[in-house]
C-alpha cells in the first residue's frame, strides 16, 4: 500500500511540482493551501506518513501548524519536512522546537526531497 504524504503550501505551482515528484516515486499525495486547511484534511485522513510544509502561509503559518499537529494524538508522530524560502537559523530553530524533522530551502531539488522523504516516512 502506498504511503500518504500531505503537502502544505499556499503556492499551487509548488504543490504541483512536489506532488509530481512524490507520485512518480509511488507515494499517495494530499494537498492543503495553508495550515488550517491541512488540519482539516488530516481530520479526514486515516493515516498520513509524512508532511511537507511551507512556513509562510495565510490563515495559519507552518510553525503554528506543526505545533498543533504535534498536539494531536493521532498525528503527533508524523514526521514533518519544512520546505520554505526561510533559511535563517532562528526560523530553523523555531521549526525544530515545533517538531519539524528536516528543513529544506526553496528552490529545492526533487531528488534531494525524495531522499529526505524516504529517510523519514514511517512504516
Amino acid at each position: 500500500m502506498a504511503k500518504t504524504i500531505l503537502i502544505v503550501d499556499d503556492s499551487s505551482s509548488l504543490r504541483t511540482v512536489v506532488r509530481l515528484a512524490l507520485t512518480r516515486a509511488g507515494y499517495e499525495v494530499l494537498e492543503a493551501g495553508d495550515g488550517q486547511a491541512a488540519l482539516e484534511v488530516l481530520e479526514k485522513t486515516p493515516k498520513a506518513h509524512l508532511v511537507v510544509c511551507d512556513v509562510n502561509m495565510p490563515r495559519m503559518d507552518g510553525i503554528t501548524f506543526v505545533t498543533q499537529l504535534k498536539q494531536h494524538p493521532r498525528h503527533r508522530f508524523v514526521p514533518v519536512i519544512m520546505l520554505t524560502t526561510e533559511g535563517e537559523e532562528d526560523a530553523k530553530n523555531r521549526g525544530r522546537q515545533a517538531g519539524a524533522k528536516a528543513w529544506m530551502v526553496k528552490p529545492f531539488n526533487p531528488p534531494q526531497l525524495l531522499d529526505a522523504v524516504s529517510k523519514l516516512v514511517l512504516p
